[in-house]
């Protein structure tokens, strides 16, 4: 155990000696676009909902398991309270 802490004291003093390097990132400029194709303009709600649905079209078919699953639980847990006593 006392090795493992002498180690990791080690291995911080040594990184706090290491000097920094500032890291230097370009400039941009907020008025330059990327050119390429436009978007077609949609409503917001429309393109969010259209979005959220396709991301989520999964859950539905998951949730109809879980609740099944649930039920199947809960039935057995009373079977096994009716044997029982």
């Amino acid at each position: 155990m006392a090795k493992g802490k002498s180690s990791r004291r080690a291995a911080a003093r040594r990184r706090a000696a290491r000097p920094v390097e500032p890291i230097v990132r370009p400039a941009v400029t907020p008025t330059s676009r990327p050119e390429g194709p436009s978007r077609p303009t949609m409503p917001a709600a429309a393109s969010k909902k259209a979005d959220l649905v396709a991301e989520y079209r999964y859950v539905v078919s998951d949730l109809k398991r879980l609740g099944i699953l649930a039920a199947a639980m809960f039935a057995l847990l009373v079977v096994l309270a009716l044997i029982v006593r």
